[in-house]
């Protein structure tokens, strides 16, 4: 097999001055790299947007739009780390506009050969560490994803078969046997559901995931997910109280819709609201649906003029302000003795994120925790 040739870096030179041009183009190019020149800002943008280049050589001072203006459009819309070099007349006192605008670095007119050609060399070698980093970061979350699938096949194999063992469909098991193949069916199900949510979470990050965005009713969901997680709260002697907002005003009650996937919001409240019990020994569980004004939430609501809230009070032992600092990080697992994998909080955090919404937490030791989903009201 023969080896492929090195990649030849490309630098895009902007400046309205055709000697500048000229001058960048015989000095480069001597060095080895592929030129393309653009006369002015308008121009530069549309050409990176049809074939980002390597390194972006820019003029600050030039009619229409400014280096700086240029600078602060290509970090907007670039959709790969592109470094800009600004090029800025030596009367000039200083860059911090450029750098500040998101420039990488700034070199003064009148040029100096080994000066440009030190600088480029420096752009290019932080351009090709970053890139390198990002490919490993690809490679390992497609590593991650086809790991997960594969896992999933045996699983479900084996989920499968012992339940068929259990059921007595090879014959009847002695009791010995029917008590030790239950621990490895609770065992093998929350394997499965770790894959699961391994899975979902590598989706979300690469940009993967679909949502599929209709009209729902979030009193229906949590009446529906509270039915389904009242007898965890019955075993544990919990009141686990809904808190639907019956008695607000009826245009307020019909604004209680929200635009979202039914099956990541669903896995997003029975996630907190299932946490809750978990964490909590004694007391109660309390969830209150609610439409609020936007203002009352950090997050973006887009052009939703309220929030639709889900808050999930509990009397638990709480939170600690060192666990709460990374507590929607993957797998930032707590001290609790219950605590997971550290991807369910995470999980939740992306849904939310995916539908323009927000998670907050507040919570003190000894006095249980409130987590509050924030999402924007249909209109």
């Amino acid at each position: 097999m023969n080896p492929q040739p090195p990649k030849i870096d490309r630098i895009l030179a902007v400046d309205d001055s055709p000697d500048n041009l000229f001058l960048m183009q015989t000095i480069l190019e001597t060095e080895g790299y592929e030129i393309s020149l653009v006369g002015d800002g308008i121009t530069a943008l549309a050409e990176i947007e049809k074939s980002p280049p390597d390194l972006v050589l820019l003029d600050v001072m030039m009619p229409k739009m400014d280096g700086y203006e240029v600078t602060r459009r290509i970090r907007q819309n670039a959709k790969s780390f592109i470094p800009i070099l600004l090029i800025t007349a030596h009367e000039q006192p200083s860059a911090v506009e450029g750098l500040d605008s998101g420039a990488d670095d700034f070199i003064r007119k009148p040029l100096d050969i080994g000066e440009l050609l030190a600088r480029v060399r420096s752009l290019l070698r932080l351009k090709h560490s970053i890139d390198e980093q990002n490919q490993m970061v690809r490679q390992r979350e497609n590593f991650v994803s086809l790991l997960t699938h594969d896992l999933r096949t045996p699983l479900v194999a084996a989920n499968r078969m012992l339940n068929l063992l259990q059921q007595g469909a090879f014959g009847t098991l002695p009791d010995p046997a029917k008590e030790a193949i239950a621990p490895m069916i609770e065992s093998n199900q929350n394997l499965l559901q770790m894959v699961n949510t391994v899975l979902e979470v590598y989706r979300h990050e690469a940009g993967s995931k679909t949502l599929t965005l209709v009209p729902l009713d979030l009193g229906m969901m949590i009446k529906t997910i509270t039915t389904e997680l009242a007898p965890l709260a019955a075993e544990k002697e919990l009141t686990l109280t809904l808190d639907l907002g019956e008695e607000i005003e009826p245009f307020q009650q019909s604004q209680i819709k929200v635009m979202g996937d039914s099956v990541e919001l669903r896995r997003v409240l029975t996630n907190l609201i299932g946490n809750a019990i978990k964490f909590t020994d004694r007391g109660s569980v309390t969830v209150r649906l609610r439409v609020t004004p936007t203002g009352s939430a950090s997050g973006n609501g887009k052009d939703s003029s309220s929030w639709v809230t889900v808050a999930i009070h509990d009397t638990g032992q709480g939170i600690s302000p060192e666990d709460r600092v990374t507590l929607f990080e993957r797998f930032r697992q707590g001290k609790h003795k219950r605590s997971g994998s550290g991807l369910g909080l995470h999980l939740s955090y992306r849904i939310v994120e995916a539908h323009h919404g927000k998670i907050e937490v507040t919570s003190e030791l000894g006095q249980g925790s409130l987590f509050t989903v924030y999402l924007p009201a249909q209109t």
